[in-house]
């Protein structure tokens, strides 16, 4: 039986879907660029940051770690041509409010021995200093091997109070 979240899903979809009009767009991203930022449901990137459908791929995991989307930048640069990478993390997240230690804890509080065995010493990536946290990940990507010396990289935060980014020196 579906959930009602599963309901709304297909509903919204088909209302999208009776005007969708965008099917011959290409594959690679029109503008050339990629936006690294947080799963957080308070961040729309499309709007937020004036992202057209087609300009642009968005990869999100939690607290919009450069380590994270490794993988995702690697396949959006190499095979779909981006030249330039946003990063941006956000005011009020989460990752700033745990260490590895307790993630580690609730996880077998929770989840138990079993869980913690599979995860390991899992790098759960929570960071003690938003701006930090951002100049960490401009450097690391300006630094790996993965992403060539010339593509564009720079480091906002997006403020959840007010919806304005500011970059981050």
């Amino acid at each position: 039986m579906a959930s009602e979240i599963q309901k709304n899903l297909v509903e919204k979809n088909s209302e999208y879907a009776s005007t969708f009009d965008q099917g011959h767009l290409a594959l690679p991203p029109a503008k050339k660029y990629l936006v690294v930022t947080c799963m957080d449901a308070r961040i729309d990137p499309a709007a937020a940051f004036g992202i057209s459908l087609g300009d642009a791929h968005v990869i999100r995991n939690a607290g919009a770690s450069a380590k994270d989307a490794q993988r995702s930048i690697i396949i959006s640069e190499q095979l779909l041509g981006t030249r330039e990478i946003i990063l941006v993390k956000h005011t009020g997240c989460g990752m700033l409010t745990f260490t590895n230690d307790d993630a580690h804890a609730v996880v077998k509080q929770n989840l138990g021995p079993t869980a913690v065995t599979e995860i390991g010493s899992l790098d759960f990536l929570p960071f003690p200093e938003l701006d930090g946290a951002v100049r960490k990940d401009v450097e690391f990507l300006k630094k790996t091997a993965t992403v060539p010396e010339d593509v564009k990289i720079s480091g906002w935060v997006y403020e959840v109070e007010t919806g304005k980014v500011r970059q981050v020196d």
